[in-house]
């Protein structure tokens, strides 16, 4: 398989579980403020980077399901973004999905232009760094999201949502191997 094919193949297990959760809870997420979604995506990074460190966990939930998790509220993250102004708290689930397929569309054309330019040297790195540069990139979003929103030269917290989907399509690429 090319990689290509590995990431559509990791996007749709990742929609696969954001659609059934939609159905189970609706657009419960809408509640949340940015900074609370930033918040559920580092506990996700912090117990990967604790089982990775411990090499052992106590919760069966399999490291698959938090990268997964990672990228979802990341995908979550990017709607709240994009609906910032729609006063609705219910989303049908057949409009998220579709707001879902927009922001991976977005994703997997960053990370075609990474990959050319990088020559897909994630395939290189162990699944602990690409871990380690999701919880950068949380930090980086918290330090945006306490200068209110406001960068002066970096990008903003879209770019880094879009970074951590693709840092957790690779590590789950790289989980399936």
């Amino acid at each position: 398989m090319n990689t290509g094919q590995q990431y559509d193949e990791q996007v749709r297990f990742c929609k696969d579980i954001f659609v059934k959760k939609m159905k189970d809870y609706g657009s419960a997420w809408r509640v949340l403020r940015t900074s609370s979604i930033t918040d559920q995506i580092f506990i996700k990074a912090n117990r990967i980077r604790n089982i990775e460190i411990k090499g052992k966990q106590r919760v069966e939930e399999d490291i698959r399901s938090e990268y997964a998790g990672i990228l979802n509220y990341s995908v979550i993250g990017m709607m709240q973004i994009a609906l910032e102004q729609d006063p609705r708290m219910e989303i049908p689930a057949d409009e998220a999905a579709l707001h879902f397929d927009k922001i991976m569309k977005l994703a997997r054309e960053l990370m075609e232009n990474k990959n050319h330019d990088y020559g897909e040297a994630w395939r290189e790195m162990r699944v602990s760094s690409l871990t380690d540069l999701i919880l950068m990139k949380i930090h980086r979003i918290k330090q945006i999201e306490d200068n209110s929103g406001k960068t002066i030269i970096s990008e903003g917290i879209d770019a880094n949502y879009l970074d951590m989907i693709n840092y957790s399509v690779f590590a789950l690429i790289k989980l399936s191997e």
